[in-house]
């Protein structure tokens, strides 16, 4: 072949510009309602199909191939892992395997891994198996634990267990979750439930490239979560000092040895308790929440064109950490659940030396939804400055400037 085409499965159109910025040819596969005409323009063949069937997907795959003659397949979105890991295997073009993406997206195979080849940067988990289970974990555990999604993502599903007086409710949540309808349900649907210790301290995400088994500790990122868990914004570089800093780069690389992943990105989540690090989940992907801008803007690394681009070898590998240049930071907007009546200041917001961003995913009319998962976040603002306090202060500054009105109406159950 002339030149080298990748296979880019889902994700935003800018995975497809940089892939054809960086000399490849394009075959995109996607989901027909999210195909847009810009792709059109961009791609030299688009397979239009739910790539989350296997059944339908691998004779798919096997014939294009044939075809157009694939020499990577990658994602940057999380429903597309499994899929575009199981075109590696399928048609041996290397990158990350099907069975270390199933360790990354089954959080309790992942735990049952890692209590075997690195128990110091894992907790104990065991799998909700009924409302027993709840009490043999907790005996043997104690509390606080945390009950969650096998697989779940945002935060959906995700409670915190203090005391006997709440497995029953506990039980009859992760029951009435089973199965239970949300806006992406097809891609991850809530089944299975793990118990795992709950792990104190100050949380981060770990911004990762890995070339050849060589993992590359890109950035730390700082996280702002709220009582229920979810996130509420991000900074990047974290403020710690150097030797947890250095503590968590070490457990981060333990972690993907043990995993086995040998190339391309990882977003990693962990936290710094009083035992020293210890992994919560990770993913084979750019981090999401715009931490991939973060990164790009503090150091210069631009995550997603590697993600997309690495293999056509137009790319240097990375030694070590680029430079810092400066810090960046992202809040998420939020406004009292109802419905959004007028919305004001977002032109304004915009408008601010060092803000990269301004988006509001809400007009009047809308519903803004009770926090309870990433996906109930209206917007956010990012945005850079001489460091992280800055950056930060300037992110909420902007943030309060823009208002979201809201009522509930009349006739809402209470």
């Amino acid at each position: 072949m002339s030149k080298q085409r990748v296979l880019i499965v889902g994700g935003r159109i800018e995975n497809v510009r940089k892939a054809k910025e960086q000399g490849y040819e394009v075959v995109f596969l996607q989901r027909p309602e999210l195909f847009l005409a810009e792709h059109a323009k961009l791609v030299e063949a688009a397979l239009l199909v739910d790539y989350r069937d296997w059944d339908i997907l691998e004779p798919l795959i096997t014939a294009a191939h044939q075809v157009y003659g694939f020499t990577a397949a990658v994602t940057t979105s999380e429903a597309g892992l499994e899929p575009a890991a199981r075109i590696n295997d399928l048609l041996g073009l290397g990158g990350v395997s099907h069975e270390v993406t199933l360790l990354l997206r089954d959080k309790l195979r992942m735990r049952r891994h890692l209590a075997s080849v690195a128990p110091e940067i894992t907790v104990a988990a065991e799998e909700l198996d009924g409302r027993e289970s709840l009490d043999r974990f907790a005996a043997a555990h104690g509390y606080p634990f945390i009950v969650k999604p096998v697989d779940g993502i945002a935060s959906l599903g995700l409670q915190l267990v203090t005391e006997e007086a709440e497995l029953d409710r506990v039980w009859e949540t992760a029951r009435g979750l089973r199965g239970a309808e949300h806006q992406f349900a097809s891609a991850f649907p809530l089944e299975r439930f793990i118990m795992e210790e709950y792990v104190d301290g100050p949380e981060v995400s770990v911004e990762a490239f890995t070339f050849a088994g060589r993992h590359v500790i890109v950035a730390i990122t700082e996280k702002l979560t709220s009582d229920n868990f979810v996130e509420l914004g991000h900074v990047v570089p974290a403020r710690l000092a150097p030797e947890p800093a250095r503590a968590i780069e070490r457990c981060v690389r333990t972690f993907l040895d043990a995993i086995g992943l040998q190339e391309g990105p990882s977003h990693t989540e962990v936290r710094l308790s009083g035992r020293g690090p210890r992994v919560i989940e990770s993913h084979n992907r750019p981090g999401g929440d715009r931490i991939r801008d973060l990164v790009e803007a503090a150091y210069g690394f631009d995550i997603e064109r590697y993600t997309v681009a690495w293999a056509s070898g137009t790319l240097p590998a990375l030694e070590s950490r680029p430079p810092l240049r400066q810090a960046a930071a992202t809040r998420f907007l939020s406004a009292e659940p109802g419905t959004v009546t007028a919305v004001e200041g977002v032109a304004e917001a915009a408008e601010r030396t060092d803000v990269l961003t301004v988006a509001l995913d809400v007009a009047v009319g809308d519903t803004v939804r009770p926090l309870r998962s990433s996906w109930d976040r209206i917007g956010q603002v990012v945005a850079v400055g001489p460091d992280a306090d800055a950056a930060l202060a300037l992110c909420e500054k902007t943030g309060a400037s823009v208002v979201v009105r809201t009522e509930v109406p009349a006739d809402a159950p209470e």
